[in-house]
């Protein structure tokens, strides 16, 4: 649907002020309903709003602002807590750092987020560790809305319009800009409505519980492992075809990563990825060699040209046996699908029957393929699937790669049914091209 506001003459100022229009109609949203509430960076500031959200009621709308790309990690710079009764809080967990008495304020009331598993972690760190979680991009995944972003659920859902302007500034700055925090305070402002609106959606399309393991799953995700030679990440280095290259790159990484940390900044506004790789290629021996290079030409990275050059020195003083593998390193998993037709034929055969099931689910059920089932597990299932491959073990399988039991319920028969049909139907030879 078309999500540009129509023209009219008084745009309503509040959410207390409108109510949605039909299916079309978006209407902005631009001020809290209750004005504009004030930062909260004091004790007693903070136990007047855990005084006021322990004798609120119903859920507890929830956000969180990072500073990505500005600051090193992804630390959180603000905090939006709304509830009925209560009205809206801005926390400035800096000042605050310390959160876990307004969750023992608001016991196991639910907390509505949108995208939770990229707040949950930064308000554990915070001790703020919600009983129960409602998500209200997860719920519009599942019931198959085209975008699921923030304000493209609010305008499709509620009729409302959420400006998005400043959803990459630098909230680490303080004191923070009136228009941030009222963006900051709009983000909670509808997300309840937001959340009953989508219950009533699941529950008609008979995705309630679906959406109960989702969400309980996000709650309790842990942490990722850390990731195996980070530096492989680079963007770009698929240029790069030599080891000693791949050498320089990994040198060059940690140091911009060591000066990234020390300085509190983004590693990319220290070094870009393009200044990286293109140091790999041309392999420069001294600084006047480096900075003729135009991505070390500018005066911050000129300034500290030493300081990459003794990196790339380290890396091309390394002997041959200690360079990294041009190819990366093993993992536990499958090799790339692409290479599964010359390694394991029935593999990729397994494969193809399978993604063809999960595309036709998807497409039954109205949910993204990638939320049937994780495409991770799907790949490890055909490479290595479980003896023999009937629906039981197909489930026991699933369950052991965190599939939830409504993905197990919807998938395992059906997979077990593909793979008897790519051991007997040979008509279907798959292409390299079609396992990307």
């Amino acid at each position: 649907m078309s999500t540009t506001p129509p023209a009219v003459s008084e745009p309503p100022q509040s959410a207390g002020d409108v109510e949605a229009g039909p299916l079309g109609d978006v209407v902005p949203l631009t001020e809290p309903s209750e004005g504009l509430p004030p930062v909260i960076d004091s004790p007693a500031a903070f136990r007047k709003v855990v005084e006021a959200f322990a004798v609120g009621t119903g859920p507890v709308a929830a956000d969180a602002e990072r500073a990505s790309g500005y600051r090193y990690g992804q630390a959180t710079y603000l905090v939006q807590v709304r509830r009925a009764g209560a009205g809206t809080a801005l926390i400035d967990p800096v000042a605050i750092p310390d959160l876990a008495p307004l969750g023992e304020a608001v016991g196991d009331a639910e907390h509505v987020l949108h995208a939770a598993s990229q707040d949950l972690p930064g308000l554990a760190e915070h001790g703020l560790r919600p009983a129960r979680v409602f998500d209200t991009e997860l719920a519009a995944r599942l019931l198959g809305l085209e975008r699921v972003g923030l304000a493209a659920v609010v305008a499709e859902v509620l009729g409302l319009g959420l400006a998005k302007e400043h959803s990459a500034v630098d909230w680490s700055t303080r004191p923070l800009p009136e228009d941030w925090l009222r963006y900051a305070a709009l983000d909670v402002e509808v997300l309840v409505e937001l959340r009953d609106r989508l219950a009533e959606r699941l529950e008609a399309a008979g995705k309630t519980e679906w959406a109960a393991q989702e969400f309980e799953a996000v709650r309790l995700a842990p942490l990722p492992a850390p990731r195996i030679d980070p530096w492989r990440r680079t963007s770009g280095m698929h240029v790069l075809r030599e080891a000693r290259q791949m050498a320089v790159v990994r040198s060059l990484w940690q140091a911009r990563d060591a000066n990234a940390r020390a300085r509190d900044v983004s590693p990319g506004r220290v070094l870009p990825d393009r200044a990286i790789v293109a140091a790999a290629k041309a392999l420069p021996r001294t600084v006047p060699q480096l900075v003729t290079i135009p991505e070390f030409a500018g005066k911050g990275t000129r300034r500290r040209a030493p300081y990459w050059q003794h990196a790339i020195d380290q890396a091309l003083a390394l002997p041959a046996s200690a360079l990294p593998s041009v190819r990366g390193p093993r993992t536990d998993g499958p090799p790339p699908p692409r290479s599964w037709g010359d390694r394991d034929p029935e593999a990729a055969r397994r494969l193809t029957f399978a993604r063809e099931v999960i595309t036709a689910l998807s497409e039954e059920h109205a949910v993204p393929a990638e939320n049937l089932l994780q495409p991770d597990a799907l790949r490890r299932l055909c490479w290595t699937p479980p003896e023999p491959a009937d629906a039981a073990s197909i489930a026991e399988f699933l369950r052991g790669r965190g599939a939830r039991e409504w993905q197990v319920g919807l998938a395992a028969g059906r997979l077990a049914e593909a793979f008897t049909r790519s051991r007997t139907d040979r008509s279907a030879v798959p292409r390299h091209e079609d396992l990307p």
